[in-house]
């Protein structure tokens, strides 16, 4: 398996070559959910760039930042069973970031308004910040992005269309655990007590998915934290909104296509999910 830290150094050898790329961004600490990724990857392009960066300006807090979970040496392991089409890049600040370390400012309207955007402000401008400069340096044919980020994956669409990149964003389906919880590199960082107890979170929403679609938001919004708060957890939010444009509703049209968004807080450590409501 190939290593680089420069963008330029992937160009040079790959200029020759003449394949098609395909680009896995993560910010390392992998999973199930990020190697499904790197197989779709693998399977779609001839050569797949996964690039391990942790992204200083999406980060609200220096202790998130700061705690945020590192694996490197385990990191390698697992893209081992890959085949030689894997090429590493994990970059310095400079390669992203020629001068200083700031986000830009960036314009999606609606879709990074609500959910994230109100609960994490300027966080998704530094994601498009450092998705752009990955997207202008490596120029790959094909990028993906998992579902659990949906409201980010949205996001990335709008920037790949605004900046004319002409890349396919392409967005996979969200692995789980046994259990139902969500594949996250921040799950290392939960305790016995938090672990047994996060599963609660999807479990309610496919509970709300089965049986209180007649229901208003406003009551699923109750039942959700009833649930969920009986164990040692904290919601931050709990969002119902249309898939075209993100905006949270407090009624359900008919015929119309919306996902559950949620946040849940277990001690420090922030869990997010979201479904689609299954409207047959």
């Amino acid at each position: 398996m190939l290593t680089f830290k420069a963008s330029k150094e992937i160009r040079a050898y790959l200029k020759s070559r003449s394949k098609s790329i395909g680009l896995v961004p993560t910010m390392g600490a992998l999973h199930s959910g990020h190697l499904s990724l790197v197989k779709k990857a693998c399977e779609e392009n001839d050569y797949v760039v996964i690039s391990i960066y942790v992204n200083p300006t999406q980060f609200n807090h220096k202790i998130d930042l700061e705690s945020y979970p590192s694996t490197p040496d385990g990191d390698m392991i697992l893209l081992d069973s890959f085949s030689d089409q894997i090429i590493f890049y994990t970059p310095d600040h400079k390669d992203l970031y020629p001068g200083k370390i700031k986000s830009k400012s960036y314009n999606f309207g609606s879709i990074t308004t609500h959910m994230e955007g109100q609960f994490r402000p300027g966080h998704f401008n530094g994601v498009a910040t450092v998705v752009e400069a990955l997207f202008k340096n490596i120029k790959p044919k094909n990028a993906y992005f998992g579902e659990k980020d949906f409201q980010q994956l949205q996001m990335i669409k709008n920037l790949n269309a605004q900046k004319k990149l002409n890349i396919t964003i392409v967005g996979c389906p969200i692995v789980r655990e046994k259990d139902g919880l969500a594949m996250s590199s921040r799950n290392s960082l939960l305790n016995q007590e938090q672990r047994k107890a996060a599963p609660i979170i999807y479990a309610t929403l496919q509970t709300l998915n089965e049986k209180y679609l007649k229901c208003d938001v406003s009551e699923m919004s109750v039942f959700f934290k009833k649930q969920v708060e009986q164990h040692c957890l904290k919601v931050e939010y709990f969002f119902v909104a249309s898939i075209n444009d993100l905006i949270p509703v407090s009624k359900l049209e008919f015929k119309k296509k919306y996902r559950f968004f949620v946040a849940v807080f277990a001690g420090k450590t922030r869990l997010i999910d979201t479904i689609e409501l299954n409207r047959k």
